[in-house]
This record gives C-alpha cells, structure tokens and sequence, in this order.
C-alpha cells in the first residue's frame, strides 16, 4: 500500500502495464522528450524507446486515427489528448470510425485502445483547456466512457481500460491530478469498467458525482453531517456503461436525489442519470430529483473570480442539498 496523487497513479499505472505488455506504446503532443505537458510519461521514451512512445504532430485527428489503425495491427496504443478540448478536432476518428468499427465488421474487429483526456475545469485553464465533454461521448455506443477521481480508482480502472477490447475515453480531472491523495494497493488487480462505487452511506439524500465534484460532494456531506443530515454519496465513476442497478438502488434507499456535475446543466450526463432514476424509482421518491450543474456559458472563464462562479463548490453543494433533504 502506498499513497499517491492521482498523476502518480496514472504515472505509475502507464509504466507497469508498459512493462508488462510489450503491445502497450502512447503517441501524443509533447509525450516523448518532454514527458507530457502533466509530466504523466516522464522518463518513458528513455526506457520504452521512440516507437512505443511517439511524439506526435498538433492534429488530433492523426493521432486518433494512427491509434485506431495501430490497434487493428494487434498492438495497445493509448492516444493522449494533451486536454479534452483538442479531442474535439478528432471528434469524427473517435465517434465515426473508433466507435463503430465492431459494428461494422459483425464483431470481426475490435479497437482496444484508450484515448486519455485531462478534463475539467479549477485550474484556469479558460476557453480551450477547461471544457467537460463527457456526455458529448458517452452519448455513443460503441465507446467505453470512464472518469474515476481517486488514485485508487485511477490504477484499477485504467489497467481495465487498457487491457479492454474496445475504444475506452479515459477522463482524468486536471484539478484532481495533484490536489487528490489516497493510498493504493500493490498489485496488478483491476476494478471493472461499469460500476459505480459507494464513497459514503447516508439515510437522507442520496448525491451522484464524479470527478473533481464527487470530492466537492463528499466535503459537502461532512457539512451537512454536523446539520443532522445524513447524505450517501455515489462515484458515477462510469458514464458508459453505467451502473443502472446502483443507481436506483441507492435512490430507493433515500427517496431523495441530487446529481452534481460541472458540465453545463441542460442536456449533461446528469439527465440521464435523473430520468433512469425517474423511470425506474418513481414510487420511492420523496421529492424531485435535483440536478446541480455549471451555468448556461460557452466556456469557463479565465478570470479567477468568474471560474469560481462558474463551478459548483462545497459550500454551494451543501446548499443544494439542505434544500433537498428539506422537502
């Protein structure tokens, strides 16, 4: 056991299963000589060489696209996308081509390969290096979508996403990557891609999150505890496939639901999550089910002050969910 911030994690993660796979190799902006932009393969192109770790040019939709075809040949690549927001310029490779080719081929062909993203906003990153893009590609069969936020999570889910048969988007939340800290086990074990995970058991309000929000969330239910209100707190954890059973289950529980994310509110991964729980656990609800998500902007905004409007925090959070437990 040893404790790590969620960089190391994925650090750690990336060179174990290098070692242990010689299909495994990462091509990428930056992620040879300079070790990545968050330094996550520093020292990788010294011990690997530069045919498993390929410094790429600025055009995302190559680096997809070399991705999807060095998986076809049989080998693992994960394709960096130095910030989510660059994916978009590979957005016909990931969704047209990457996500339908087992489709295509009646199962002939699979593409394991996992395109890693640093996602979300907290670090002022403004326009182009803040975006949440998550629902835009867990809208799609096809594509595995998972954004796990603690260093645990980060180790087990990655070595799955790497050793899985099919395109997995693997979000990595900027905000968390030196801020987070917990331990993590020895070992090559994996956690499955598709379950969610019970952070925090409660009996009033039942809150869903994920990435830099889940640890908003649980700081929120610390608050509320010395209120007298009791709050779980479900990681998501997986938007595809996502944990259906989970999710109801601990609405049943409580009766009382609030789900939290920082991507705008309209048409975020939260509805989905809000109209599973309707369809499925209307009788045991005890009130609406409340959605808690970033403001109708185009972007986050670069300025400090306006960055911290835009995101929702604890203490905003905690409001949120005294107005829940209070209906």
């Amino acid at each position: 056991m040893a404790e790590k911030s969620v960089v190391q994690a994925v650090h750690d993660t990336l060179l174990e299963e290098f070692r242990r796979d010689e299909r495994v190799m990462i091509l990428g902006e930056d992620v040879g000589k300079r070790g990545g932009v968050f330094r996550v393969t520093d020292g990788f192109i010294e011990e690997f060489g530069k045919y498993r770790v390929l410094d790429a040019p600025l055009a995302e939709s190559s680096i997809v696209g070399v991705a999807i075809g060095l998986a076809l040949a049989g080998m693992r690549p994960i394709a960096e996308m130095q910030f989510a927001d660059f994916s978009m310029a590979a957005f016909d490779q990931i969704v047209q081509e990457a996500a339908r080719i087992r489709y295509r081929s009646n199962g002939a062909w699979g593409v394991p390969m996992v395109i890693r993203m640093p996602w979300g906003a907290g670090v002022r990153g403004a326009l182009y290096h803040s975006q949440s893009l998550e629902a835009f590609y867990a809208h799609v069969p096809g594509l595995k979508v998972v954004a796990p936020s603690t260093p645990k999570d980060v180790t087990g889910m990655l070595r799955s996403a790497i050793r899985d048969e099919d395109p997995v988007v693997f979000l990595e939340h900027k905000a968390t990557y030196r801020a987070v800290r917990g331990e993590v086990p020895d070992g090559g074990w994996t956690i499955p891609l598709g379950p969610a995970d019970v952070k925090r058991e409660g009996s009033d309000i039942t809150v869903y999150a994920y990435g830099l929000m889940l640890h908003h969330c649980l700081k929120a239910a610390e608050t509320l505890a010395g209120e007298g209100v009791s709050a779980t707190v479900v990681d998501v954890r997986s938007l595809r496939p996502l944990d259906a059973a989970t999710i109801v289950r601990e609405a049943r529980k409580t009766g009382k639901c609030l789900i939290v994310y920082e991507d705008n509110r309209m048409f975020g991964a939260g509805a989905e999550i809000a109209a599973l729980i309707a369809e499925e656990a209307f009788d045991d609800l005890d009130a609406p089910v409340m959605r808690y998500g970033g403001p109708e902007s185009p972007a986050t905004p670069f300025n400090k002050s306006q960055e911290d409007a835009f995101l929702p925090d604890p203490e905003r959070i905690a409001q949120k969910m005294r107005e829940l437990a209070a209906h």
